[in-house]
């Protein structure tokens, strides 16, 4: 993904805000996207089984990532979620302050993207500093999780797997999904599953 730079004021005299962030970015990728009814944008999406989430996820062709450091964050846990997003994502990109710039890309996968968040006279802009790449080792048990139970059922049903599901555990019905489908596969039957929680698309 490469959007183009997007300007959204803030708070003048203050280092840059998580808030003035995440804002300038869901204008970026709201934009971007506004005659795309098949892309969906999700806040604080969990990975994991809860263990992490991300600020925002982009859900189309590819499941992207987008992890927020404002420069009023520090990078202390930046090198366990760049672990946990790694194992999930299609892509990733940090959006950060410029005041993290430098060492924040020492923490991150040479994948990753990265994008500068910087507070000038006309407001908050997005500068991309470096593009994301393909993620080279995404986890497919790791994929799997991010459905829900009845999700992961389903799937499987249409798969002709339909006996002997209801007693299985969500770990077991998750490993079995994963080792059913190929990666490709895997990653669209994923892809759209989350789409269709509507509740939770904006």
């Amino acid at each position: 993904m490469h959007p183009r730079a997007a300007r959204v004021p803030a708070e003048r005299g203050h280092r840059l805000r998580d808030t003035d962030v995440r804002r300038a970015l869901l204008h970026r990728l709201e934009v971007q996207y506004s005659d795309d009814d098949a892309t969906g944008i999700v806040e604080e999406m969990g990975v994991w089984s809860g263990s992490g989430r991300i600020d925002v996820a982009v859900i189309n062709g590819e499941l992207s990532g987008f992890e927020l450091k404002s420069d009023r964050d520090t990078l202390d846990r930046l090198p366990l979620q760049a672990e946990l997003y790694s194992k999930v994502f299609d892509r990733v990109t940090l959006v950060c302050g410029e005041r993290h710039a430098v060492k924040a890309t020492q923490l991150v996968p040479a994948w990753w993207g990265i994008t500068v968040a910087n507070d000038g006279i006309n407001g908050v802009s997005l500068e991309d500093s470096r593009p994301s790449e393909g993620n080279p080792a995404a986890d497919p048990y790791l994929i799997a999780q991010l459905l829900w139970r009845t999700e992961v059922v389903s799937i499987l049903g249409r798969t002709g797997i339909g006996r002997g599901l209801s007693g299985m555990r969500v770990k077991e019905l998750h490993t079995l999904l994963a080792s059913t489908l190929d990666r490709k596969n895997l990653a669209e039957v994923v892809r759209t599953a989350l789409k269709a929680r509507a509740d939770w698309l904006r």
